[in-house]
């Protein structure tokens, strides 16, 4: 809020004391010249204030008080047009010096009241550098007038708080003189903040406690010096200010500047100072009963538009305080009344505080109910303000605004403030109902949401504003009233209440909410916003508390619950980071499933013949962080039904990946981030194969018995207990597509229950040794041989790993053989074929057709020598015993074309050209033949 700036005449100066003499006073000459532009300068004789100085000082002058007085007012006529820079220290000291005679001698008062008016004045500069030159001097003089607040003069203290004030009107014109300048125009605002004019001004406060009118005119300077800088702030905050102004809010003032000025130095603290501060030093007691007094004041007995902004500003100040724990905003009564404001309009009330008040239904009075609304959440934090919201009836006023808004006019409030409140009143319920859950079943709080919800998604004409911060999505539509009252029965379900739950089932809300998670994701088909995913999130919510552990409500969520699920579920996984929701709703349908699916066979057997297992296992496949662990759980789940197991075996996912190889590789990722060494996926600690670095890192921490432990901690933070007990139901042997590296982190997951027992009862030792306890002889004869037997479990473990793999390397040294001795046969078959053809050319008596033979057959012997093999994606050679040549395994080269040498030479009419090749897959049949390569054709000739 910006201060208000009144234009601030300075006080008038009283009649001098004592009659000057009369004698006739010299005249003052001045030297006037015109510059260029026609305006007059001043040409000021040089002034020795020197002199002055050591006049005032000196003992023996000090009766001569009507000398002293004629000789500062010619220093008052002197600095008429403004005080240049250099000449302010020795001003100043002059201030100072009459500020100690005035004491005795009043005549000073008049040349104080004179000195620190011409203060208001530009200050006057020969160069543009003096403002930096004489930085220091000046602040610590600017800073003087806060201490000459102590001049015990009414004239000399207003006529400061006018100068104050004029440094924030620098545009006093005044006569230009030669050679110097006036400062710019925030040179003194600047000054009077290094120098901490305003702290020494607030402690001035308590000098005049008494006088109205020169508490204002203080004010009105702190006003200012509020509103211009944090620095300010801070240094009237440190002087204790805040509590000081507060206070005296309600200080007797016919004029109401007094609250009004204190409110705006209030309210520029906040904004510009340290609010933490500020709303400590306001928390006491004191202060909390001025705000309560000023603000109930101003609630009864303010009628104008300005009263009513002035109200509302101490509400938020109010506000504020409550957010501050500790707080005596009980043992002040405000909270009561607070209450009491925020209902009375709702809830008839006979108490006297709110008989005479009546709302106008302005903008302000808007603000007010909306900033009482705010009052009541934050009151609500407080656990003994609980009993008073329910005295004060605070549920039954809130669901005076859950109703339909069909006929705008009707209600006091306009259209668009009346939707604004019934959604901040549904927001406040959301925080205050579970607090008071008896008021809310007195209120039938759920027959009242149902039916709401009902109008919500009736075709009825409505046109939402959605103006207001709680209106985001709902402009016009009914989207922000479904989203605030699905929040309501969130928070009403979330707890747990079976009163509360029983009463909401009895009323058909299951078949109402699937209608509307229905309902809204045909709409979101069309359009999907944050407000849309939120409403189905919430809905899955609801569903998934009231019916995890009651069977009757499974069954009444049935197969049309089924149904929506498996269509959420089958959601494109590109959205899942869309960043507008998606990933909670996939969340929560995976809840639902876990709740209000397993347990209940029919719906279970249902979901099954949807291939909900199959969805489930492909978004496992997606290897999302935050949903595995929740899709295992489900899986586990669901394995105790036994139609499960042929689906999981059925799967296939990527590459014909089936559902123990997918297992396995996520139990691998898992100990991977968790950071279990292996070597080559073989257990490396035969005493500790599960333990990762961060449970090795952490040790052993003596703990009481109620605690779990590491080892038992780890069974719920990752995934591997489940990923075992999914094995446990698919079963450890003969699992189709699993390779030997496979098998071998399988052979620690079959033994995962065993080496947990053993990695508890490690720590069971290691906790009594580090607590320096020792066992009795048979227990720790027990302890060490539980410990060597589940050593020897590691050892077996390891050593089967090395045979599984020594097995894989022999079968993939047999394999290696096999296919060397087959390319050998193919080698020696290639070498029949060859001589075949040289048997067909010495038949041949054409000469073109050998030339072209020949070369024919030179290019297919150098296809046949070898290449390179690809192993790996890596070619290489391998040479054959035996075999001089190099046996090549590339691509398959595919028969392109018959050569035109054959079918269109010379040999084209004989029986060889016509002639069919027996060809089937691309492999010859009962002939002899030979691959002949030219380039990027293979030609095949067939021999009799």
């Amino acid at each position: 809020m910006s201060a208000a700036r009144a234009e601030v005449a300075p006080p008038q100066r009283g009649k001098p004391l004592h009659t000057p003499s009369p004698r006739k006073p010299i005249p003052v000459m001045r030297q006037v010249v015109s510059d260029q532009d026609g305006r007059e300068e001043v040409l000021l004789k040089s002034v020795d204030l020197n002199r002055v100085i050591k006049l005032l000082e000196d003992p023996l002058s000090c009766n001569f008080t009507e000398r002293h007085v004629r000789l500062l007012r010619k220093i008052v006529k002197y600095y008429q047009n403004g005080v240049p820079l250099k000449d302010l220290e020795q001003l100043f000291k002059i201030l100072n010096i009459c500020a100690e005679k005035v004491v005795e001698q009043e005549e000073f008062v008049e040349p104080i009241f004179e000195i620190v008016k011409l203060c208001g004045l530009p200050f006057l500069k020969a160069k543009s550098s003096d403002e930096i030159k004489y930085a220091q001097v000046v602040s610590e003089s600017i800073s003087q007038l806060g201490y000459l607040m102590r001049v015990p003069s009414s004239q000399v203290r207003m006529q400061i708080c006018a100068t104050i004030i004029r440094f924030y009107s620098p545009d006093t014109a005044t006569q230009p003189i030669e050679g110097l300048r006036p400062t710019s125009n925030w040179y003194k605002i600047e000054m009077a903040e290094r120098g901490g004019l305003a702290e020494s001004l607030v402690l001035s406060l308590s000098l005049f406690e008494n006088d109205l009118d020169m508490k204002i005119w203080v004010l009105k300077a702190l006003q200012l010096l509020s509103s211009s800088s944090g620095t300010n702030c801070n240094l009237m905050i440190k002087a204790h200010g805040a509590s000081t102004i507060c206070t005296r809010l309600n200080d007797p003032d016919p004029s109401g500047q007094l609250l009004f000025r204190s409110s705006e130095i209030l309210w520029n603290l906040l904004e510009n100072g340290s609010q933490e501060e500020l709303i400590n030093q306001l928390s006491n007691l004191e202060c909390i009963h001025a705000l309560k007094g000023a603000f109930g004041k101003l609630l009864k007995n303010g009628y104008r538009h300005f009263d009513h902004q002035l109200r509302n500003d101490l509400l938020v100040i109010a506000t504020l305080i409550a957010e501050n724990p500790g707080t005596a905003m009980i043992e002040s009564g405000f909270a009561k009344e607070l209450i009491l404001y925020a209902t009375f309009s709702e809830v008839k009330s006979h108490n006297p505080l709110v008989r005479a008040i009546k709302l106008s239904y302005t903008n302000e009075d808007f603000e007010m109910k909306k900033l009482l609304f705010n009052m009541l959440v934050i009151l609500s934090r407080d656990l003994p303000c609980v009993q008073m919201l329910s005295d004060g009836k605070v549920v039954l006023a809130l669901f005076h605004y859950v109703k339909p808004n069909e006929k705008p006019g009707v209600h006091d409030w306009s259209a668009a403030h009346f939707e604004d409140l019934q959604l901040h009143a549904i927001a406040t319920l959301g925080t205050v109902a579970h607090l008071l859950v008896e008021d809310y079943m007195v209120c039938q709080g759920n027959t009242r949401l149902l039916l709401f919800l009902e109008w919500c998604v009736g075709q009825d004409q409505f046109f939402g504003k959605g103006n207001s911060f709680h209106g985001t999505g709902g402009r016009g539509n009914k989207r922000a009233q479904m989203r605030y009252c699905l929040r309501l029965l969130r928070a009403m379900v979330s707890l747990g209440d079976e009163t509360v739950n029983q009463d909401l089932c009895d009323q058909g809300s299951i078949s109402q909410l699937l209608g509307l998670l229905k309902r809204t994701d045909q709409g979101a088909k069309e359009k999907e916003d944050l407000t849309v995913l939120e409403i189905q999130a919430d809905i899955l919510y609801i569903l998934s508390t009231v019916c995890e552990n009651d069977l009757h409500r499974k069954e009444l969520f049935g197969t049309e619950g089924v149904d929506l699920l498996i269509l959420l579920l089958r959601m494109d996984p590109n959205k899942f980071y869309s960043g507008i929701g998606h990933n909670r709703l996939i969340l929560s349908t995976l809840d639902s499933v876990w709740c209000c699916v397993i347990g209940c066979y029919t719906a279970e057997d249902y979901f099954l013949e949807k291939e909900g297992i199959f969805i489930l296992l492909d978004l496992l496949l997606l290897n999302q962080s935050n949903m595995n662990n929740v899709i295992l759980g489900i899986l586990v789940e669901f394995c105790d039904n036994p139609k499960t197991i042929s689906h999981l075996n059925t799967w296939r996912g990527n590459k014909n990946q089936t559902t123990a190889k997918l297992l396995v590789q996520l139990w691998r990722q898992e100990e991977d981030l968790l950071g279990v060494h292996h070597d080559e996926n073989r257990i490396i600690d035969i005493k500790k194969p599960l333990v990762g670095i961060l449970q090795k890192e952490q040790g052993v921490i003596p703990m009481s018995a109620n605690c779990p432990s590491s080892a038992i901690m780890d069974v719920a933070e990752n995934m591997r207990a489940k990923i075992y007990s999914v094995f446990c139901k698919l079963g450890f042997e003969d699992l189709p597509g699993l390779e030997a590296k496979d098998y071998v982190t399988l052979s620690v997951i079959s033994r995962y229950l065993d080496f947990k027992v053993g990695e508890i009862w490690s720590e069971i030792s290691a906790e009594l040794a580090e607590e320096g306890f020792r066992p009795v002889t048979p227990d720790e004869e027990a302890l060490e041989v539980i410990g060597k037997a589940f050593e020897n479990s590691g050892k077996m473990v390891a050593s089967h790993q090395a045979t599984i793999l020594e097995n894989k390397r022999q079968q993939d040294l047999q394999e290696e053989q096999q296919i060397y001795a087959e390319m050998q046969a193919n080698h020696k078959q290639n070498e029949l074929t060859v001589k075949s053809w040289e048997d067909f050319l010495a038949r041949t008596s054409n000469f073109d057709v050998l030339k072209k033979a020949k070369r024919l057959q030179e290019k297919s012997i150098e296809s046949s020598r070898p290449k390179a093999r690809p192993r790996n994606g890596v070619f290489h050679s391998t040479q054959i015993p035996g075999l001089r040549t190099t046996i090549s395994y590339g691509r398959t080269v595919a028969v392109k074309s018959t050569p035109s040498e054959i079918t269109g030479g010379p040999l084209a009419d004989t029986p060889l050209a016509l002639k069919r090749v027996p060809i089937r897959g691309g492999a010859l049949q009962k002939v002899k033949s030979i691959k002949m390569a030219n380039h990027s054709k293979v030609y095949q000739v067939s021999v009799k």
